[in-house]
Parts: structure tokens; C-alpha cells; sequence
């Protein structure tokens, strides 16, 4: 299967980038390009194991997601429970460690597509622009999670390390 990843070295301490990432709702519209709308589903009000989301990216595509790990600050990991046609199987994750003063964020997406016949063509072409995405996107966190402004707003909705709430959006609960 096919997996892009992305990196950066962030200035801030790895709980807080780790609540960062999990935000939804229209905070998480304030930092991350690709999406939308994202928010919980089943009624669930915080992130954690068996949690579902959905995400509705710019260009209209629709995935059901639900995190099969949950471990703050270091790690989470997501997979698609439905989604575009085109994907056979999607999973995500975060991995966070503390380095240099700051945090070291990696993000990561593995896929398969459909259909067979199709799939070697099909995945060249998701790796060159979930590639592109995954970079813009974990540039765009990095950037949102050293804007003072956008980490006092953040740490004021009761978001930030020690919190469980990373936001809502009640289009999804």
C-alpha cells in the first residue's frame, strides 16, 4: 500500500500540538486548507478509540472516519469507514515527540485504490496529490500552531493540553 508522510519541527511543547491537531469544527477551519467542515459523530463530544468523524473536504468529497488509536500527547491513528468510490482502504496519523526545544509532528496517510485493473495508475497518481496535500496541511498546522494568536484563541476555548474538548460542529452530532 501505498504511504505519504510529512514533517515539521514546531516551537511549541507536544501536548499542545497534539490538542491542536485534534481540533474540529470551526476552529479547525482557522488552520487547516483542506477541509470544509469536520466534526464528530454518534454524538461524541471529544476525540478518542471508536470515535467517529466525518470530514467534508473543498472540493466536496466525504469521508467517514474513526480513530482506532488514541494516545495524547504521542500518537493517533485514523481509518476510513466510508468515503470517495475510489478508495479501497484510507488510514491517518499523527505521531508527535519532543525534540529540540519543541515537537517533531509527523503526519501520515496509507491507501489502496479501486479498481484493480486500475490500481497501479490510480495510486502513482494519489501519492503525487495526497503528497501535495499532506505537506500544505501539516504546513499550515505548523504555521497555525506558532501564530500566538491562533494558540491564545485555541487555549481559551478550553482546548489546549489537559483539556478533552477540541470543538464541535454541530452540522455533525
Amino acid at each position: 500500500m501505498p504511504q505519504v508522510r510529512a514533517e515539521r519541527l514546531i516551537r511549541i511543547d507536544p501536548e499542545t500540538a497534539f490538542a491542536f491537531s485534534q481540533t474540529t469544527g470551526d476552529f479547525r477551519l482557522k488552520w487547516d486548507p483542506f477541509i470544509s467542515a469536520q466534526g464528530f459523530l454518534d454524538g461524541a463530544r471529544a476525540p478518542g478509540k471508536g470515535v467517529r468523524t466525518r470530514t467534508r473536504s473543498r472540493l466536496g468529497l466525504a469521508m467517514v472516519s474513526q480513530y482506532v488509536s488514541y494516545a495524547p500527547p504521542r500518537n493517533v491513528g485514523m481509518t476510513m469507514v466510508s468515503g470517495p468510490w475510489f478508495f479501497t482502504n484510507f488510514g491517518g496519523g499523527w505521531r508527535f515527540t519532543a525534540d529540540d526545544g519543541g515537537t517533531r509532528a509527523v503526519w501520515k496517510y496509507t491507501f489502496s485504490c479501486r479498481p484493480a485493473l486500475l490500481r497501479p495508475v490510480m495510486e502513482w497518481i494519489g501519492s503525487r496529490l495526497l503528497g501535495y496535500e499532506i505537506e500544505r496541511r501539516i504546513a499550515a498546522f505548523a504555521r497555525a500552531c506558532e501564530d500566538e494568536g491562533l494558540v491564545v484563541e485555541f487555549r481559551a476555548l478550553g482546548t489546549g493540553p489537559g483539556h478533552n474538548r477540541p470543538g464541535t460542529d454541530p452540522q455533525y452530532t
